[in-house]
């Protein structure tokens, strides 16, 4: 029986316009490369999408739908198994963000761990990684704080979260649009053999706002809203660096800013992980006129991130209630129990963190971890008389499996 591939979803290509090109410092490089790189180039120009009305195949609908009432599901299962007053809530949020921003930065070559991760959260440790890293966690908090507002400004502050905490980039570009011409792929001195060529500079502001206008919308799925959002914004590629893990954070935005979720972080770049050639491929045709396989790859990304999210939840809310047996028999109002679910989202602590981030004297904070270690529940890792930390082994062994089984998916 013969198959017929699937129809795609029409938007206007980007166009071109052209520049002239002239290596800034021919001195740093070979007389070829600089004869290469002297001459015309074209760059994109972005077709505007505020009006634009998708005609989508009902094969397309199906699981468009399919994949929303997925995550809807997974928002909903953590709320039911925590309850929306359980102190324990805000804590998976923060660790489902932090899981998201180590997915959405490993999509730029960017691996840390869990460890790693939660060690730079109370600055300990030096890895380089993990502290760019935390900077993608700051973008995904202010995508999450911004969102009822998403505009020009809220893009800009996610950047700047972003981007403060990256080493070597110039701070004063942090939150800012760039101001000269980039590309992506081969030429160092210049764009003219480049696989793809963002937008001049000069184009950028008019086609923010024509993004925010189409964000702004209500009468587009919610799901295709934030596939060509994002595809969009890539293609815009507004920033000198910092373009891929913003633009995922502008994701999480517009998921929370229409109230498809609203008690957790949806961890969608691991769905984006798994086939990371499949992804980039997905934005390089969303450019030449076909947005279909950026939907399909947001509408899978979202099924695994619902699938993989709800299963990290279980074993995160089982690592939870195991560690309350152990407290058994503990005063109902020693500081350890107010402790206890801040470990969910910060694995790893020590008395400063535990004095600044939930308000607890010195010596309190001293018992609670005395008493948690006494339990088993935290054991201390550092070895030092001072500056100690204290981790829970449970918590980074299930987000360890977390990272493995995204890594074996990616494999298969």
């Amino acid at each position: 029986m013969a198959t017929h591939p699937r129809v795609g979803i029409p938007v206007d290509p980007v166009s071109f316009e052209t520049f002239d090109w002239k290596p800034r410092a021919p001195e740093m490089y070979s007389r070829a490369e600089v004869e290469r790189q002297t001459g015309p180039y074209q760059a994109a120009v972005t077709a505007p999408i505020a009006d634009w009305t998708p005609i989508i195949s009902s094969e397309d609908s199906a699981d468009i739908e399919d994949a929303t009432r997925q995550l809807v599901g997974f928002d909903k299962h953590a709320q039911r198994l925590l309850g929306r007053e359980n102190p324990a809530l805000g804590p998976m949020t923060a660790i489902l963000l932090r899981t998201e921003s180590a997915s959405s930065s490993q999509i730029e070559q960017l691996t840390t761990s869990a460890k790693q991760l939660a060690l730079a959260e109370i600055d300990e440790g030096g890895k380089s990684n993990a502290l760019t890293v935390i900077g993608n966690v700051r973008a995904m908090e202010a995508a999450l704080q911004l969102a009822d507002d998403i505009s020009e400004e809220s893009i800009l502050a996610m950047h700047k979260a972003l981007m403060l905490h990256q080493r070597g980039f110039d701070p004063a570009g942090a939150g800012r649009f760039r101001d000269e011409q980039v590309w992506i792929g081969p030429g160092q001195a210049g764009p003219r053999v480049a696989e793809f060529v963002a937008p001049h500079h000069d184009r950028i502001p008019g086609a923010i706002t024509d993004l925010v206008k189409f964000i702004d919308r209500h009468d587009v799925s919610i799901l295709v809203q934030v596939a060509i959002s994002h595809a969009q914004f890539e293609t815009i590629h507004p920033f000198p660096d910092g373009n891929g893990r913003t633009g995922r954070a502008l994701a999480q935005s517009v998921l929370r800013n229409k109230g498809l979720v609203d008690s957790t972080a949806v961890p969608i770049s691991a769905g984006l992980l798994v086939d990371t050639a499949r992804y980039f491929a997905a934005l390089g045709a969303f450019r030449e006129g076909d947005a279909g396989l950026i939907v399909r790859e947001f509408a899978m990304a979202s099924r695994i991130a619902a699938t993989t999210g709800s299963r990290l939840v279980d074993d995160l809310v089982a690592q939870l209630e195991e560690s309350r047996a152990k407290m058994t028999g503990l005063r109902a109002d020693a500081a350890a129990w107010r402790v206890l679910p801040a470990l969910i989202g910060q694995p790893a602590v020590n008395t400063k963190y535990l004095v600044t981030e939930l308000g607890l004297g010195e010596m309190a904070a001293l018992r609670a971890l005395d008493a948690l270690t006494d339990r088993g529940v935290l054991t201390e890792a550092s070895g030092r008389g001072r500056n100690r930390v204290w981790q829970h082994r449970g918590i980074f062994e299930v987000l360890d499996a977390y990272a493995a089984g995204i890594s074996r998916m990616s494999a298969g």
